[in-house]
């Protein structure tokens, strides 16, 4: 079993123009850490992922999964 946590935060950060600096300010960590956590190499704390929520204002389960989140512009449809 994987315990890889998939995130979504650089897409975040992209849409809203933030930078890694920028958000790790706004957390209190290391913009280093940012980095870390969007390339999958570090899983949040479940405070950590709670701010990161907050911060950008969506439910935590829109930005972190322990499945992989579907490739923007996939077409799935069942037949």
């Amino acid at each position: 079993m994987s315990e890889t946590i998939h995130n979504r935060i650089a897409m975040l950060r992209a849409e809203r123009g933030i930078s890694r600096r920028q958000l790790a300010d706004a957390l209190g960590v290391h913009y280093q850490t940012i980095g870390y956590l969007e390339r999958g190499e570090y899983s949040p704390s479940l405070y950590l992922a709670l701010r990161i929520a907050e911060y950008f204002e969506v439910p935590v389960e829109v930005i972190f999964s322990t499945t992989p989140f579907p490739r923007i512009g996939s077409t799935e449809r069942s037949a």
